[in-house]
């Protein structure tokens, strides 16, 4: 037997392969860096150039390796997002390789074409334009602010949103801003009671809330550095007549005082939409109580969902402690499905998560959420040095707990709307863990009045006025529900409760007017309908309605004009163009009140008093030649 040597193959050791920067990491480089590093940008310094890129080579190469940057919280594999900053191992690795390379420029042939950053409105010119009438003031030090500023729309008729685009003079003392809609108008009376542009406080949510129930939901949400993506024509959102954007800005001081005025951008769409997101929220607010040290402290939520939906987009939100944030979904067979997951929260970098495809939760799945704080001296952005108790809160030292879902709503066969079955069911559980909650109790309401439970809506506002009876918008509502089942006194008693807290409250101006027309006092009905239009002169229904107390009040010429008016403003009323042309007959212009009577009858042919009426100025008219 041989023994035979065995030599070492002298094959070649494969070398990695050239990287250089106009054909490596200029993609890389122009589609998530730049968008941040630009002049004008937030990022500190640009990155637009072979020698920007060149000159902070090893920062870039830490910072990625790191996942600090490009700043994207959530975890792969936990939730497939649109507009995914993040990058792979192999685009990290680049960075280093290139500076082990020595950072070859490469071929300027096959460098792509750099970004340009405007500086105007990202979506292009805005169909509408709404700005802070003045600047606010941000003091140079102290703590966070939470600022609400009144933007009227001035829409004069109904409108439908795509967009909306923020432009911040500011944006380094701008943490995060919320738009809300009023649409009553009834936080304008709070802006200025302190002598500076606005009004503060972050319980404007709670309070429009509280005063317009609207099942509809779009994530109204800025960051700065936020990637705009308009929604579709079919799922805009409505903005109507005498609707306020109430500006909610998160603002932190600087170092030195700033000047502070934001315009908001709105960007119509080109008809009404046809889906109708709705906001779930995911939350334990009331069972934050984090001790001093401790770094696995969490809250759980969960919602079984009543209806089939589509799971659009995710918003979690926490403050510095939070640590890592999750949410699955378990279905109905018992399978989990993962919707989002942060390791390592940062509240500078919060923001809220597309998905790249619908998720489809059918009935019976139960979304869940965990958010778990840190504490310590070990969380690196703890604000408290040493650390102390914290609980929850608006401030940023305080802390907070949520996972907000945007879901479209599936109808399921013979089970009614599903987007109120599915609001009911959010506010339900909203009471099986805070009982006396003001404003769950206050949308349930609204919801069991809205599906004709009369009964129920009223037991539900009397509870949420146990909890807050100062409440102008739940007395007001509560005189509606009371005025639908025919109790007039009670409702009387109600709004004037409510116009006793709130003398400016529009609504309750409406609302008692049309109890005491009910009741035969046109006499303090038309005061009260002159009341409301002083502020809402462009509501045809009460023009008509104050037209109808001074017609009873054989006041023929006023109430021709305020009929006048109405049939202006809602020419598509039948029942308005019937008395319009009454009074026209009653003053003796009848070639105008047959033409009244004729729109009348164009638009509902089965108008019985329209036709009737028709027939006799007909037979006036003829009598007359």
């Amino acid at each position: 037997m041989h023994l035979l040597w065995l030599g070492i193959c002298s094959a070649a050791v494969a070398q990695p392969a050239s990287v250089t920067f106009t054909h490596d990491l200029a993609p890389i480089v122009f589609s998530h860096c730049a968008p941040c590093h630009h002049a004008g940008g937030l990022g500190p310094f640009p990155l637009l150039t072979y020698s920007d890129v060149a000159k902070h080579s090893t920062q870039i190469a830490a910072v990625t390796r790191s996942r600090y940057m490009p700043p994207w919280p959530p975890e792969r594999g936990f939730g497939d997002f649109a507009g995914d900053r993040s990058l792979t191992q192999t685009q990290i690795e680049l960075f280093s390789e290139w500076i082990k390379q020595g950072k070859p420029e490469g071929d300027p042939a096959s460098l792509p074409s750099a970004p340009t950053f405007t500086g105007g409105w990202q979506l292009g010119e805005p169909d509408l334009i709404l700005k802070m009438p003045r600047p606010f003031r941000m003091p140079e030090s102290g703590s966070d602010v939470f600022r609400n500023f009144i933007l009227p729309s001035g829409v004069t008729q109904v409108k439908y949103v795509r967009a909306l685009e923020l432009r911040v003079d500011n944006p380094r003392a701008v943490h995060h801003a919320n738009i809300v809609l009023d649409r009553i108008q009834a936080l304008r009376r709070r802006d200025g009671e302190d002598g500076q542009p606005g009004f503060p406080g972050m319980d404007v949510i709670t309070e429009a809330a509280a005063n317009n129930f609207d099942p509809d939901s779009h994530f109204l949400f800025w960051k700065p550095a936020t990637v705009l993506r308009p929604e579709a024509d079919d799922m805009s959102w409505r903005l109507d007549p005498a609707t306020d954007l109430v500006l909610n800005l998160h603002l932190q001081p600087t170092g030195k005082e700033e000047m502070i005025q934001v315009q908001v951008g709105i960007y119509f769409a080109a008809h009404a939409p046809a889906k109708f997101p709705m906001l779930l929220q995911l939350e334990h607010d009331g069972a934050i109580r984090i001790p001093p040290g401790d770094r696995t402290f969490s809250v759980t939520d969960s919602l079984t969902l009543p209806v089939d939906v589509d799971l659009l987009a995710i918003y979690p939100h926490a403050h510095y402690l939070g640590k890592t944030v999750e949410a699955w979904a378990i279905l109905p067979n018992g399978n989990r499905r993962w919707l989002i997951r942060i390791t390592d929260w940062d509240i500078n970098w919060q923001a809220t998560y597309d998905y790249r495809e619908p998720i489809a939760l059918p009935k019976g799945t139960r979304v869940a959420m965990r958010i778990t704080y840190d504490n310590s001296t070990a969380n690196p952005r703890n604000p408290n040095r040493p650390p102390k108790l914290v609980l929850t809160g608006n401030r940023s030292e305080d802390e907070m707990g949520h996972v907000w879902l945007q879901v479209l709503p599936k109808g399921n066969s013979g089970s009614g709307d599903p987007r109120l079955l599915l609001q009911e069911a959010a506010m339900r559980r909203r009471l099986e863990k805070y009982p006396g909650d003001f404003l769950a109790h206050y949308n349930l309401a609204a919801l069991l009045a809205y599906g004709g439970h009369l009964d129920s809506a009223i037991t539900e506002y009397s509870a949420a006025l146990r909890s807050e009876p100062d409440s102008a918008g739940a007395h007001n509502a509560l005189g509606v529900a009371f005025m639908a089942e025919g109790k007039l006194a009670e409702a009387n008693a109600q709004l004037r409760d409510a116009l006793r807290l709130d003398a400016t409250y529009a609504n309750a101006h409406y609302n008692l007017a049309r109890v005491l027309a009910a009741s035969a006092d046109t006499s303090g009905a038309a005061t009260e309908y002159e009341t409301f239009l002083k502020t809402n002169p462009n509501d045809a229904d009460a023009q008509a309605g104050l037209g109808t107390m001074q017609f009873k009040e054989h006041r023929f010429a006023d109430a021709l004009i305020h009929f006048r008016e109405a049939a202006r403003l809602n020419p598509q009323d039948p029942d308005i163009q019937t008395n319009l042309g009454t009074l026209l007959a009653i003053t003796g212009d009848l070639p105008a009140a047959a033409e009244a009577f004729q729109i009348a009858l164009r638009l509902n042919p089965g108008q019985a008093a329209a036709r009737a009426n028709l027939d006799r100025v007909r037979t006036q008219m003829q009598a007359r030649k």
